[in-house]
């Protein structure tokens, strides 16, 4: 069975919102590894048109981008298969990409019966409802160390049933940003 990976970059106050936190390219090594352990990738409308056509864009006109962008470019366009779930998207970039406007739960559910590597879902609003319909397995958040004192925050909104247990299983320090990288399962 395929795991459901989440991947998310949090502020030390807990804010998921992207342009908050720098960059490095040491992150964007341990990112592009996780894209490539993957071959699904689970977005919502709005993390889907952050992603496309930014990345596949950085690999039709490379210059000035760093090594790691287009490392990381590269993983990202050879992915089998990108599913939006969205019901106000018209039409996706790329021969790769399905609108799913059906039942988030069924869908991932059948995702993950299929054979392949993992899934990875990232972004607030599809994986917090992942979150609470208990369908991650894993998940991975890097923490910035940025009190960012505003924007998002990871499950804004979102009422669990119960608190989620989770495992550590790995942790890795970014020593020239400061930032962390923690790995945990779902017990």
């Amino acid at each position: 069975m395929r795991k459901l990976i989440y991947a998310i970059n949090l502020t030390v106050d807990g804010c998921c919102d992207h342009t908050k936190m720098t960059p490095e390219e040491e992150m964007f090594k341990y990112h592009t590894q996780l894209v490539r352990d993957a071959d699904v990738f689970a977005y919502g409308r709005k993390t889907y048109q952050l992603m496309v056509p930014y990345w596949p864009d950085i690999l039709k006109n490379p210059s000035g981008e760093t090594k790691a962008d287009i490392e990381f470019a590269q993983a990202f366009v050879s992915v089998k298969k990108i599913i939006v779930f969205s019901k106000t998207l018209d039409k996706a970039e790329g021969k790769n990409t399905e609108i799913v406007r059906t039942n988030l739960k069924d869908e991932i559910l059948k995702l993950k019966q299929e054979q392949g590597k993992s899934i990875l879902t990232g972004g607030a609003d599809i994986p917090s409802q992942l979150i609470k319909l208990g369908l991650v397995d894993e998940y991975h958040i890097v923490v910035h160390p940025v009190i960012a004192g505003e924007g998002r925050r990871l499950l804004e909104g979102v009422s669990l049933q119960e608190k989620l247990q989770l495992r550590l299983v790995e942790s890795h320090i970014f020593k020239k940003s400061g930032c962390i990288a923690l790995r945990y399962l779902k017990q």
